[in-house]
């Protein structure tokens, strides 16, 4: 039940973000240069090892920890290092088949472009929001992010392999997979705002500066 009402919220916020974005995505200046095969690669190795992710793992292996939701992994003490292994797994097989298998095979940038201070609070999360169902062909032009759709698609398929066996069922699946598919556009606020952040940090000395 918890898992089914987290799903809703994330859509719901999905939902009210995007229409934000529609503006930024319409003033964006688009990079026509495609990605290499070394720069999709990159993409899923940083997103993969990004500091954030730990984070993120940690987040949601112990939300179902203590919520005892999906994945069912029981009580017991190993749970929580079963909940916190899979979401791991799940993260790195949606970016390993959403950044760089499909976005290969589809000729699509699933690189991030930062709107920037230059754009409002609202414009900025929309479109931050919006990178999860919008992409870049290759000839720079925008699309459907079909990379992200099908490479969450196929991350909540593989999850079937070390789910529990009550949680393989079409609904789990399918919850999944459209969290998977938000979250990756959710996910893109942090490289929006962090570098607003750093600068707020690094003119208060929290920081340390890039220049001597």
């Amino acid at each position: 039940m918890f898992h089914r009402r987290r799903s809703v919220h994330v859509v719901a916020i999905f939902t009210v973000l995007l229409p934000f974005g529609a503006r930024g995505l319409a003033q964006q200046d688009l990079n026509s240069l495609a990605p290499s095969s070394q720069e999709q690669w990159k993409v899923f190795v940083d997103e993969t090892l990004s500091p954030l992710l730990p984070g993120a793992t940690f987040f949601n292996a112990t939300t179902s920890e203590l919520t005892r939701s999906v994945p069912h992994y029981g009580g017991e003490s190993i749970s929580y290092v079963k909940r916190f292994v899979a979401s791991a797994a799940d993260d790195t097989a949606q970016n390993f088949f959403g950044d760089y298998v499909m976005a290969s095979l589809l000729h699509e940038d699933t690189r991030y472009c930062r709107l920037g201070q230059s754009h409002s609070f609202f414009a900025r999360v929309g479109h931050a929001a919006a990178s999860g169902l919008v992409a870049r062909n290759f000839s720079g032009e925008r699309t459907i992010n079909w990379s992200n759709i099908t490479g969450s698609a196929i991350g909540a398929a593989i999850s079937n392999a070390y789910y529990p066996a009550v949680d393989r069922t079409f609904s789990t699946t399918a919850g999944n997979f459209a969290q998977n598919v938000i979250g990756a556009g959710l996910g893109n606020l942090a490289p929006e705002f962090w570098p607003d952040f750093r600068h707020w940090l690094t003119r208060h000395h929290l920081f340390p500066s890039d220049t001597k």
